[in-house]
């Protein structure tokens, strides 16, 4: 008799694979060309009582990350930077007066980048224009992405002073050594310093984003870290799989691959990751999310509230999600929109009175279908099989059946269910559902 594959090695094999996010469904490379009109045309069709999100995207940092994906370019050009926050603060005009209605306003998140590039004086500018064109709701959420490095004081005190409750920092790891092979210092002190001013000024929920499968890095070093995002107090910690991509991303080809971990590596350091947030208090939340137990994150998760949108796992519920500023996401009941990437493009846009729209995807009712399916497995990690169309479950039967085999899945009582051990491979649970699942594979990340 044959003997059985090693389970360790199956589970390797699903490891490798490339895969969506599905931060939304379908995914951006089904991306195509979308028209100005088109998206003045969505907007004016938001119904009376939907609520608002805004993401505000600054594609600027002042030092080169070398694993970083992210769209961004490297400068410290005050004269550059300001003129992207003028445009900001054009574009918000320009949104704001395409909006047939005032709609409530309930979160607002600033990404990039680092959005603190443009300094305390624009993002002053970019507040007093937000507030003069949204209506922010008492209880809306206004978080940041931040950098320890490069955050000065003037830059905390003016989020306080706008009304900011969350910020989330890059930390990656704290290993001298690690943080030498992938280009970016930050000793911890620098960390516990940013996170005692931003709680000086009244920003209590801090999250921490960190990393595994860097050049050079162990489980010790993963496990570390953790527990220092645990013991500084961390709301949220997203735990992120270093995706090694130097042919779209060249800044990566300074990162030694002889030193990067394999995939049963990078699978160690996960579950090393896992185990020390979850001995310090953590609960689990979808993919790669730990969070306090009292904070929103968690109590959605466990109420079934949990939503997942191109931030990644969210508590944000409004139906309409507006993005701003170069390479800016947006998602509308239509469908989705996205800005001209090219900074200059799209201050030039901005400057002519347009929407910078550059790309999109109108949905169509199987879109719409499938994407409350794919994020019902990713938030949820549960579905059930007996509310969806004969057509969409037999279509996704021959997928999931070695998922079942393999036990990353389970089907109980017409449920579908994600295993504990199939969680890290919720996206192959996800993938089964996704009708347009095919050439853009090489665009995806690896799953662990």
């Amino acid at each position: 008799m044959d003997a059985l594959p090693d389970p360790r090695a199956r589970l390797e094999a699903y490891a490798r694979q490339n895969l969506p996010r599905y931060t939304s469904y379908p995914t951006a490379p089904h991306f195509g060309a979308l028209e100005e009109a088109t998206y003045r045309a969505w907007l004016g069709t938001i119904a009376p009582g939907d609520t608002l999100s805004l993401y505000l995207h600054v594609p600027f940092c002042k030092e080169l990350c070398w694993y970083c994906g992210c769209h961004t370019a490297i400068t410290r050009n005050q004269a550059r930077l300001s003129r992207y926050a003028d445009a900001l603060v054009r574009e918000i005009d320009l949104l704001s007066d395409a909006l047939p209605a005032w709609f409530p306003v309930e979160s607002l998140h600033l990404g990039g980048g680092t959005p603190s590039a443009i300094g305390a004086e624009g993002l002053r500018r970019v507040m007093a224009a937000l507030r003069a064109g949204f209506a922010f709701r008492e209880d809306a959420e206004l978080s940041v992405e931040l950098d320890p490095r490069t955050l000065d004081d003037d830059v905390v005190a003016l989020l306080g002073e706008a009304g900011f409750n969350r910020a989330s920092l890059g930390v990656q790891d704290l290993d001298p050594e690690v943080q030498k092979l992938c280009g970016r210092i930050q000793p911890p002190e620098m960390v516990e310093s940013a996170v005692r001013r931003l709680r000086g000024a009244g920003i209590e929920a801090i999250n921490f984003d960190l990393m595994y499968g860097l050049p050079g890095q162990d489980c010790a070093h993963v496990e570390a870290s953790a527990r220092f995002a645990a013991a500084l107090g961390a709301s949220r910690v997203a735990v992120f799989g270093y995706a090694h991509v130097p042919w779209m991303k060249p800044a990566q080809q300074a990162i030694r691959e002889d030193l990067l971990p394999d995939t049963f590596a990078r699978m160690d350091q996960a579950d090393a990751a896992e185990r020390a947030l979850l001995a310090g208090g953590y609960v689990a939340v979808g993919l790669d999310h730990f969070a306090r137990p009292e904070d929103p994150m968690a109590v959605a998760a466990r109420s079934g509230a949990l939503r997942r949108n191109f931030q990644g796992y969210t508590t944000d519920r409004a139906p309409v999600l507006l993005g701003l500023g170069a390479s800016a996401i947006g998602a509308l009941p239509q469908g989705y929109v996205q800005n001209i990437a090219d900074e200059r493009a799209w201050l030039a846009a901005v400057n002519e009175g347009k929407l910078p729209v550059a790309r999109g995807l109108a949905l169509t009712e199987d879109d719409r279908l499938r994407r409350g399916i794919i994020e019902a497995v990713m938030c949820d990690l549960k579905l059930d099989l007996g509310a969806l169309p004969e057509a969409v479950r037999e279509s996704a039967a021959p997928r999931l059946a070695p998922l079942l085999k393999d036990g990353l899945a389970a089907i109980e009582d017409g449920t579908l269910r994600v295993t504990e051990t199939g969680r890290r491979f919720v996206r192959h649970v996800a993938a089964c559902f996704d009708a347009r699942l095919g050439s853009a594979a090489a665009r995806h990340s690896r799953a662990v």
